[in-house]
């Protein structure tokens, strides 16, 4: 239930944030590890990290400006696949910062990297977690993938997609390969 107090305060606070500069620039969310993050190890859930990065993107929509194409032409965000690194566990009360930005794109999806941040013993920030996702908005009308292009030229911005980086790349493979092994076991 605490996403969904989350995401209120998110579309109550995030219209007086300044408004991001699409493609490239990062949302950036403070975030606190409450009692109801934690699992049986009283560290925060692998779960709850999904969740928090749901608000990332959430964040990234709203404050490029394209929620408005979103809700003018009934689209729907969708994750395709993701991956994620635990680095350092993040435990009650801690503070952290959720860090979301586009990496590259192809003709209809977009990749994403989150990482959650936090402060080490020493104060400096570390990254506790890492995470790639492949993500798209469906046009259910059209019943089918919004090109990048149009995402982009609704944000007003024409931009080519960077290569994508060796990580980027393998995780984009790996997805790949495991799509094609569906379909084979689906014959």
């Amino acid at each position: 239930m605490n996403l969904w107090f989350r995401l209120i305060w998110l579309l109550l606070t995030r219209p007086f944030q300044p408004k991001l500069k699409p493609p490239f620039e990062a949302s950036i969310l403070p975030f606190r590890v409450w009692p109801h993050d934690l699992d049986t190890s009283l560290h925060m859930n692998n779960a709850r990290y999904w969740g928090l990065m749901d608000l990332g993107r959430a964040d990234l929509m709203l404050r490029s400006g394209l929620w408005r194409a979103i809700l003018r032409h009934g689209w729907v965000p969708v994750v395709n696949c993701g991956t994620i690194r635990f680095r350092r566990e993040v435990r009650l009360f801690r503070a952290l910062k959720l860090e979301t930005r586009l990496l590259c794109w192809g003709e209809s999806w977009v990749v994403m990297q989150h990482r959650i941040l936090t402060a080490g013993r020493d104060g400096q920030e570390i990254v506790a977690a890492v995470a790639l996702v492949r993500a798209a908005l469906y046009d259910r009308k059209g019943r089918a993938y919004v090109p990048a292009a149009r995402l982009f030229a609704e944000m007003g911005v024409v931009v080519e997609s960077p290569e994508p980086s060796p990580e980027v790349a393998a995780f984009l493979a790996a997805e790949e390969a495991l799509r094609q092994a569906g379909a084979a076991g689906e014959a």
